[in-house]
């Protein structure tokens, strides 16, 4: 049976377990579980970390700890018992270890490795906290550590700050906000800004010397160096090396490394050096032999300096390599390190090249006992201490020293009857009193242990050496006094005994007659000679003597005429002895009482280091004094107190005021002294307003805390002495004191003078004489002490007057004090405190204090544990909301609105005076209860003081809410404000209600809170979904989703409004629809709703709900690009509409309404546009400008404009896409952009608002701006056609204003666009097909296609590649069919890509003769609606002999809703057409084609335009060669035969076109042969010697032994025609003559528009587009291969039939692979491409003549019997005949049947309109879509150029059909404008007439290219003539825009 466990409720899994067995729950090692329940062996519980799972598991698998279980039942929860560091730790590590999986992922290796450490770090401590065996001190360090280290990785991981107060977590509802506030706040100090340690500490580890000419042992000197002063900071620090340069003793660290410590912050300069100085032990000589001497000498070697601000910013891991340098000279040894510091060259070099010194030096911060925390290895391991000479910038007491340093400096020595100078080696003893030597006290330096003796350094043959070597002496104080220190003189042998012989001595002794040590100073030794060492045995002998020349009597003229001395400076550094006579006479005076008065005087004048050694001794010294004379010296030994007390406020000595407490409370015995005392400290009182001189009366002042502890204590002395006599007597002394001080703080003065300040000073120290008070009266008593003093202060002081500011601190310090803290006096000093703070708030001054001193307060006020609060505490609380509430929020608004000062000290103590205020606020609300809500509300007088305070609160609590009001970690605060707000709101509401209501209504104060409610609710720190699961976890137990809570209320609110509704449509939509995108489903449902009741209202009132809707729609935009909303959101919304039926509560509400259908409608529409909204977000969340991004911005842009009419949201978006256009360098797209803009726009002067970037201009002014922007685009994106436009615009304009200088500017810039149209070269982009399949897809592209305009140079492999890349997910269809509903509907992106063709529109330009080139690129690429694609396939049977039988094309033409290009690179498919093309319809456009392209080969060969004739090579050698071997026989095999005649009787025109145009490509054959004969080079003579020969083959294969009498009738002169006929330079090669030219039969299915002749300008154009970009093979091949590109040549089995179908090498998989070919000869240049607008749907029925409209005409045929002048004349007659050249515009026109005979055939027209199929048949060369062939000039070849054989004459294609109309029928075909959507529905008859139909003279003059200014009829106007059969956007109102 399970039962409920008691207290089995908490543990810790000790092994996984499976959970197998039914109801089994598996755990992972590790986990913590909650046990419910128990039964045999088994446990029933869940898991922490996922509740809901509840299962069983073994009780043997779980390891049980104590738990406290909060909530006991269904929903309690269990809290382990341990150390909560422990706790916090376990929690952080488990939320960190998610993160740092995530680290990994992101790629941000740095803080992952860190991290890991960190973690690794934190869980060896755990282990130490857990195991329990660390002592008190040590854990605490561990705690420490721990919790640095987890502050560290949360803010690495932008985790909250953690309250937290020694180590542990604080639960903010257990203590103040205030002290909340306090621990944030220093903790955030503390992470932000690191207090500069004041001590400082320098590591020094000496590796080892590298030099070449080592060999002797050496001795290292360290020591630290002010540059400055010139002269060292600190002791020497000594280590010894051996012979090979490293350590002696290396297993000894202590020996080797060192600490410098207690270093001040002014010691960290640059002119502070490390010293050191490199001794070596050996020989006189570096260089002399071994066997001269053995005795060793101490000599120069070298010396090394480094800055110490070197170090602060050097890696301190890195070792140090110090240079060394020796002297030139041993004279300048004891100034060298100056000489290196002034960088004195010439006194100092390198000791060698090569030597070096390895240090490793590292900067420590912090004091000594920090530093043995923090580096416990190196204590560990050992490291000595060098100190510093003196003592440390502050002495601590307690501290021992006692050491005596003494600098060898130099020496005088007379020569010794010697030739040469001595070598004077000194040795230095320490004596005692008996003469014996000391042993140990005599050190080097730190480092090595001290000696007996000092060995100074030898330098050579030098009689006034000066050595400046320092040593120590650490003698005892004990044996300080007697003993004296010797110095003993030798001379140094260099001979080879090397004998050290005594010569002299000096002594000095360490303590004076009187007591008083060796001063500090130089001191001058006398030398006694002496040259045996016996001669010393006996000190007291020569102790007699005298030792300094200082100290010599005047007769003694024998030591003052000795020339020999010995200097040596001394310093002695102790906490025992002294130097001072004063003090000496001083702490002596019983024993010159004569002297009391003087030594009194003078302790004033004594060093605070003296006094503060004998500080115990000095008191004890001035309490006797007192004692024993009160009356003599009682003033004298109040101001040497006064002084001293004065003296430990010093940084320095402040350490030492524990010392003075210490006495106080056990060493002080003057139990008389507190009488004189008062008395004297009254008597300077009542002097101060009489004195003159108020300092020494402030320095009395400054040290009444301490008197008043003199006086305290003495008095209780005496209390204990005399059983409590004379009591009374004291409390009036004290009485009659403070009259005195109240009486002196109430004088009023004005200004800054001295009484003012005197009072300032007491004010300051008064707060510390509570606590001595206390210890003497009772609470009440020292309370009212204070009360009174407070008050006796002056009411009325300037504001600038420095005594209101410390009257502040004295408060602060009083609500500080423990005074304060006792209720008893709390009540009597309350009011006092709110008077002063109340007058100061109000007044806005001293906020900081005022703040302080108000959060002191708050956290006093304390709730019982059980939630109760005392009555005391209540009216206190009451007393603080009644005097500072409304005073409060004033000042929180002031200091919020007020700008922020300047300078970071400032700013930063401005935010924390905000902060303290605002946490003062909370804490207040906080304890305030319903009683005192009630209390306050009633509280005031009028609606108008009630109304204010709501908006003042409302107001405050919105600027609690600003994200900037606390650092961006404080999370703990944000939640306890925004519980804290929460409840006020809810206790205020009820005031609202009540009194805001009906009649009563007050807008602004219900706007206000509305306002803050939905500011609330939109806080990041309430967004829930944004955290961890364990923080939202935590979040919800303890103040769950206050979001909903406050989304309920606003409802209640809401409801309780009534008909004000109306007051807040629309003003409210917006921020309740923020609110409803807050991703929380029972907020959603609350709020959701209240859009229904606006709209109900707003009908009711309006008849219609058009506000709602537009400020839904506005709102919506802004939100949702800001993040907000997601796709559940559009979903929740979007059900908004089942409300109005299903729910019988809302039917019956609107039953009656007609609103339903509009209310649906707005709700579809929105819907709508939070589709494209969120697909705009997530486009703009990606890195890039892509397709996508400006795809996604051109769908809301034009849902704005159609759908919603939403004018200046419209422009935003244009802006929005125009700048997404500059970055991606689509600078035409951007002028197309920008031009929807100046297209709202008008010339007019109408004055427009500031808007986006625009400034406020006129309509005029903005306009103009924008031409020329667009002008400038237009310009860099080479469009220069449309720039041209606008800048005629714009010069209209200019001379309409006759600004003639702007008109001269825009006239230049028209010309230079003209000149860049005809000089620079234009790239003609690739056009693909891209089809977006299935639901992953954006909805703006979703089961959509597309035709793409792509970049410059970018082929289909490569935007297949930009695709996929924009879409890393979708999966690439490899096969061009349209897919099926599956693909439709799938879960997935499916995209389908492959190039298609354009079919331009503009066909007169491109059909003109004359019309250069790079003009006619232009409208090839330009203004395309239409595209096509076409795929071969194999109708029935496949002949394997002969594929072109069966091999068929399907067309497919792609119309789009708007012209390429335009405002994005990509538009919409909005139409399909698909057509089939036969086998013979496709043979005959594949010969036409070549045929054209050989005729242009020709022609460009002839202008001499090509630079070799490599192209006319391969392309004839290319066509014979394919005839020969099948090519052309192909054909006849497939269509000349009998069979398929008889099969196909329709087919005989189109048969017999064939057969023209196959002997029309022989003439040509043979015509371009004779040319190539004449151009080819001598080194191709043999090809084309062949391509002769393959010629005859390939004529006789076609049974052709002389061309038919239509070919022969009509031979076109080559010619170099003239000038005057054609304006272009490039003159007409192939053009038919017109007398000879015969009208041939047409075919059907050719071009929709009228055939022209191949004009020598359309001769040029392809040949400029062949010669150019291809070599021959590619150009020419004639092997079939289909291809995707619209770039490839394109053939299948046979060599005449192409197709556009994606290759293989495209994945295209269901082309066999004869269809595939190599990319190599598939790339042509973009001008190479059939712009197919010339074809004809050849199935299409609609565009078919009906057979009753076509004449009963014949082919007309040449006369053979006719000789060639005849048919020369006969052209000339028909010229003559002519009115003019016939139209090349695509015309229709009516015409009478027409059979011309061939004296009367006007001039003849090439069909030149069949285009390969997406490229060029077996040459991969496209037709030009228009090329028109102008009359020839019928000018003769001259007799050089005539040829053998003329090319037949163009096949003629009619151009007109009839029509049921009698009146001509003129059709206006200007080109239209560039930018615009222009007219698509142009009436096309694409089916020619049969051959018998005759073609009309043309009467019309040629139509002249359409001027661009005449295409722009009146503004540009962006639709243009727009087919009415295709449904067009809503227009916006044809008002100008207004922005």
């Amino acid at each position: 049976m399970w039962i409920p466990t008691e207290d089995e409720k908490y543990g810790v899994v000790l092994a996984s377990f499976r959970g197998t067995v039914q109801h089994g729950l598996p755990l992972e090692i590790g986990d913590t579980v909650q046990i419910l329940e128990k039964c045999e062996g088994w446990y029933r519980g869940f898991i922490l970390k996922n509740p809901n799972v509840k299962g069983i598991f073994p009780s043997s698998y779980i390891h049980l700890k104590n738990a406290v279980v909060k909530n006991k039942g269904q929903f309690e929860t269990v809290i382990p018992v341990e150390d909560s560091v422990i706790t916090e730790m376990t929690s952080t590590l488990r939320e960190w270890g998610a993160m740092w999986k995530q680290l990994y992922v992101k790629n941000e290796g740095d803080l992952f490795h860190r991290l890991w450490h960190v973690m690794n770090e934190i869980l060896d401590l755990r282990r130490q906290v857990l195991v329990g065996h660390l002592t008190h001190d040590r854990m605490k360090d561990v705690k420490q550590h721990i919790t640095a280290r987890l502050d560290w990785g949360n803010e690495q991981l932008g985790l909250d700050l953690v309250p937290r107060r020694e180590f542990s977590m604080v639960d903010p509802d257990e203590i103040s906000v205030t002290e909340l506030y306090r621990l944030m706040e220093h903790r955030h100090r503390k992470k932000e800004t690191a207090a500069p340690a004041s001590t400082h500490h320098l590591f020094v580890h000496v590796k080892s010397l590298m030099s070449a000419n080592l060999g002797e042992e050496l001795e290292v000197f360290f020591h630290i160096y002010d540059g400055r002063e010139n002269r060292p900071l600190s002791e020497r620090f000594f280590v010894r090396l051996n012979k090979s340069g490293l350590p002696k003793w290396p297993e000894k660290a202590e020996r080797q490394c060192t600490l410098f410590v207690d270093l001040g912050s002014s010691d960290l300069r640059k002119d502070v050096y490390i010293v050191v100085h490199i001794i070596r032990i050996g020989r006189m000589g570096a260089g002399e032999k071994k066997n001269m001497c053995s005795v060793q000498y101490r000599r120069p070697f070298g010396c090394a300096v480094v800055s110490i601000a070197d170090l602060l910013t050097a890696d301190s891991k890195d070792d140090h390599l110090l240079k060394v340098y020796a002297c030139n000279t041993e004279i300048e040894w004891y100034q060298i390190h100056e000489n290196i510091i002034k960088k004195a060259n010439s006194r100092y070099n390198l000791s060698g090249s090569n030597t070096g010194l390895a240090v490793a030096l590292q900067l420590l911060h912090g004091d000594i006992d920090q530093l043995r925390r923090e580096y416990m290895g190196l204590f560990t391991r050992g490291v000595c201490i060098t100190r510093k000479l003196g003592f440390s910038d502050i002495i601590m007491p307690g501290e021992m020293r006692n050491d005596l340093y003494m600098t060898l400096e130099k020496g005088e020595f007379e020569k010794g009857g010697k030739s040469v100078a001595r070598n004077v080696e000194i040795t230095v003893y320490v004596l005692d009193a008996d003469g014996q030597i000391l042993k140990g006290y005599v050190a080097a330096g730190s480092g090595e242990p001290s000696t007996d003796e000092y060995h100074s350094l030898v330098l050579y043959h030098n009689n006034s050496p000066r050595w400046a070597e320092q040593i120590k002496l650490p003698i005892p104080v004990d044996m300080f006094r007697g003993s004296h220190v010797r110095f003993e003189f030798r001379h140094c042998s260099t001979k080879d005994k090397g004998e050290k012989k005594l010569f002299g001595y000096s002594f000095v002794p360490l303590m004076q007659e009187d007591g008083r040590t060796l001063p500090d100073g130089t001191h001058e030794l006398i030398i006694h000679k002496c040259e045996e060492n016996t001669s010393l045995a006996d000190c007291l002998r020569y102790l007699k003597l005298p030792f300094s020349k200082a100290n010599l009597p005047s007769n003694n003229q024998t030591l003052k005429g000795n020339k020999e001395s010995f200097w040596i400076t001394s310093f002695l550094c102790s906490t025992k002895l002294t130097q001072n006579g004063d003090m000496l006479d001083l702490l002596k005076w019983r024993a010159h009482p004569e002297r009391i008065n003087d030594s009194l005087s003078k302790l004033k004048e004594i060093d605070g280091s003296e006094i503060v050694k004998f500080l115990q001794d000095t008191l004890d010294t001035l309490f006797g004094i007192l004692d024993e004379s009160s009356q003599r010296y009682s003033l004298k030994v109040f101001d040497s107190l006064v002084h001293i007390i004065n003296l430990l406020q010093d940084s320095k000595f402040q350490h030492f005021k524990p010392v003075m407490d210490t006495y106080i409370e056990s060493h002080f015995a003057g139990a008389l002294s507190y009488r004189d005392l008062i008395k004297v400290l009254k008597w300077y009182v009542d002097r101060i307003i009489e004195a003159e001189h108020q300092d020494h009366i402030q320095q009395v002042l400054k040290a009444s805390e301490y008197i008043f502890k003199y006086i305290i204590q003495s008095r209780r002395l005496f209390s204990l002495a005399t059983g409590g006599q004379n009591e009374e007597e004291f409390r009036v002394c004290i009485h009659e004191l403070f009259m005195s001080i109240r009486f002196f703080l109430s004088q009023e003065s004005k200004g800054i003078s001295p009484v003012a300040q005197t009072q300032a000073v007491f004010l300051r120290t008064f707060p510390a004489i509570y606590s001595e008070l206390l210890k003497f009266f009772t609470v009440r008593e020292v309370a009212g002490f204070v009360r009174e003093t407070l008050a006796s202060l002056p009411t009325v002081v300037q504001a600038d007057s420095p005594l209101e500011a410390v009257k502040l601190q004295c408060i602060s310090k009083t609500v500080e004090s423990q005074l304060y803290i006792n209720p008893e006096s709390r009540c009597i000093l309350l009011p006092v405190v709110l008077r002063v703070l109340h007058t100061c708030l109000q007044e806005q001054r001293d906020l900081v204090m005022c703040a302080r001193i108000f959060t002191s307060m708050l956290s006093l006020i304390k709730k019982e544990e059980n939630g109760t609060v005392e009555p005391a505490v209540s009216e206190e609380v009451e007393l603080i909301v009644e005097s500072l509430l409304e005073v409060l929020l004033r000042t929180i608004l002031e200091i919020s609105n007020r700008p922020q000062p300047a300078g970071p000290a400032m700013r930063l103590q401005f935010q924390d005076v905000t902060g303290e205020f605002v946490a003062c606020l909370l804490a207040l609300l906080r304890h305030m209860s319903d009683k005192h809500y009630q209390k306050k509300l009633q509280a005031f007088t009028s609606k108008d003081d009630l109304r204010d305070f709501l908006l003042h609160i409302f107001t405050v609590f919105r600027i609690l809410i600003r994200p900037e009001m606390f650092p961006k970690d404080w999370t703990v605060m944000r939640l306890v404000t925004n519980n804290v707000i929460i409840t006020t709101v809810l206790y205020l509401s009820d005031a609202l209600r009540k009194n805001f209501l009906n009649d009563k209504f007050d807008y602004k104060v219900w706007d206000s809170y509305f306002y803050l409610s939905v500011i609330f609710i939109n806080q990041p720190c309430l967004q829930l979904e944004s955290f961890s699961p364990s923080k939202r976890k935590k979040i919800l137990e303890k103040y769950g989703d206050m979001r909903v809570m406050m989304g309920c209320e606003i409802f209640s609110m809401w409801q309780n409004l009534g008909e004000h509704k109306l007051n807040f449509i629309p003003a409210m939509i917006g921020p309740f629809l923020e609110v409803t995108l807050v991703p929380q489903p029972d907020l959603r449902n609350v709020m959701i709703p209240i859009f229904h009741d606006m709209m109900d209202w707003e009908q009711r009132r309006s008849g219609n709900f058009k506000q709602v809707e537009a400020k839904l729609i506005d709102k919506l935009d802004s939100l949702m690009s800001e993040g907000k909303g997601d796709e559940t959101y559009r979903e929740l919304f979007n059900s908004i509409i089942p409300l109005f039926g299903p729910y019988p509560s809302l039917l019956k509400k609107i039953e009656r309404e007609t609103w339903r259908e509009s209310g649906i409608s707005l709700i579809a529409t929105v819907t709508r546009l939070m589709e494209r909204l969120l697909d705009y977000r997530d486009c703009m969340k990606l890195g890039e400008v892509d397709g996508k991004k400006i795809g996604c911005t051109v769908s809301l842009l034009n849902f704005y404009k159609t759908e919603l009419n939403k004018e200046e949201m419209y422009i935003r978006y244009i802006h929005k896409l125009y700048d997404l256009h500059l970055k991606a360098q689509n600078y035409t797209e951007a002028s197309y952009t920008l031009l929807l803009y100046d297209e709202l726009l008008e010339w007019s002067d109408r004055p427009l608002r500031e808007f986006l970037n625009y400034p406020m201009q006129s309509e005029w002014q903005r306009k103009e701006y924008l031409h020329l922007t667009i002008i400038q685009n237009f310009d860099r994106g080479k469009c220069w056609e449309n720039g041209i436009i606008l800048c005629r615009e714009l010069a209209d304009q200019y001379e309409s204003y006759y600004d003639y200088r702007n008109l001269s500017k825009m006239r230049m810039m028209e010309a230079s666009l003209y000149d860049k149209i005809m000089d620079q070269q234009r790239l003609e982009p690739e056009f693909f097909r891209v089809g977006f399949y299935g639901k992953k897809f954006p909805f703006f592209l979703r089961n959509k296609e597309f035709v793409c305009r792509g970049h410059d140079y970018e082929r289909l492999e490569a935007f297949q590649q930009r695709m996929l890349n924009e879409f890393p997910h979708a999966i690439a269809m490899q096969h061009v069919n349209q897919p099926d509903q599956t693909i439709y509907q799938a879960d997935a992106q499916y995209l389908q890509i492959y190039a298609v063709t354009p079919i331009p529109e503009s066909q007169d330009v491109l059909q003109r003769d004359g019309v250069p080139d790079n003009i006619k690129s232009f409208y090839k690429f330009n203004h395309i609606w239409r595209f096509r694609y076409d795929r071969p396939f194999h109708k029935g049977t496949k002949d394997k002999e002969n594929e072109f039988k069966s091999l068929w094309v399907e067309r497919t033409t792609l119309t789009l809703v708007q012209s390429l290009p335009g405002i994005s690179r990509w538009f919409e498919v909005e139409k399909r057409e698909l057509v089939e093309v036969s086998p013979l319809e496709n043979a005959i456009e594949v010969i036409e084609n070549k045929n054209l392209q050989l005729r242009t080969l020709i022609t460009q060969c002839q202008s001499r335009q090509m630079q070799n004739i490599n192209p006319l090579t391969m392309c004839l050698n290319g066509v014979i060669d394919a005839a020969v071997n099948g090519g052309l026989a192909r054909y006849q095999e497939a269509f000349f035969v009998k069979d398929y005649i008889m099969n196909h009787p329709e087919d005989g025109d189109k048969i017999g076109r064939l057969r023209e145009l196959m002997f029309e490509q022989a003439h040509i054959l043979e015509y371009g042969l004779a040319v190539h004969e004449k151009y080819v080079p001598q080194d191709m003579r043999p090809l084309h010697k062949k391509l002769v020969d393959q010629f005859h083959l390939m004529k006789s294969s076609l049974g052709i032994q002389e061309f038919p009498a239509y070919v022969r009738a009509s031979p076109v002169p080559f010619t170099n025609g003239s000038p005057r006929t054609y304006r272009n330079s490039v003159p007409s090669i192939i053009s038919p003559d017109a007398g000879r030219g015969v009208a041939r039969r047409s075919y059907p299915a050719v071009n929709r528009y009228s055939s022209s002749s191949l004009s020598s300008q359309a001769s040029n154009e392809v040949s400029n587009i062949t010669g150019q970009s291809e070599s021959s093979d590619e150009v020419f091949n004639m092997q079939p291969s289909p291809s995707t590109s619209s770039l490839s040549s394109n053939h299948s089995a046979s060599p005449n039939v192409t197709s556009s179908a994606p290759s293989s090498a495209r994945g295209s998989p269901q082309m066999a692979e004869k269809h595939k070919h190599s990319r190599e000869n598939a790339c042509l240049s973009p001008r190479e491409r059939p712009v197919s607008a010339i074809f004809s749907n050849p199935l299409d029925p609609a565009q078919r003549a009906p057979a009753h409209q076509i004449g009963d005409t014949t082919l007309p045929r040449s006369d053979p019997n006719l000789s060639a002048p005849d048919k020369a004349s006969s052209a000339k007659n028909a010229r003559s005949q002519s009115p003019g050249p016939m139209s090349r515009s695509p015309q229709k026109t009516t015409m009478p049947p027409f059979t011309p005979s061939p004296t009367e055939c006007q001039s003849t027209s090439l069909v030149s309109n069949s285009p390969v199929l997406s490229g060029s048949y077996s040459s991969g060369i496209s037709s030009l879509s228009r090329c028109s062939v102008s009359e020839a000039s019928g000018t003769e070849l001259p007799a050089g150029d005539h040829l053998p054989h003329p090319l037949p004459p163009p096949v003629p294609l009619p151009n007109s059909i009839s029509s049921s109309s009698d009146e001509p029928i003129r059709r206006e075909n200007k080109t239209p404008p560039p930018y615009s959507v222009y007219e698509r529905n142009n009436p096309r008859r694409p089916v020619p007439l049969p051959h018998s139909l005759s073609i009309p003279p043309q009467t019309d003059p040629p139509a002249l290219p359409p001027k661009p200014h005449q295409l722009r009829t009146g503004s540009m106007k962006l639709d243009g003539n727009v087919d009415p059969r295709v449904p067009r956007p809503r227009p916006l109102p044809r008002k100008v825009s207004q922005l």
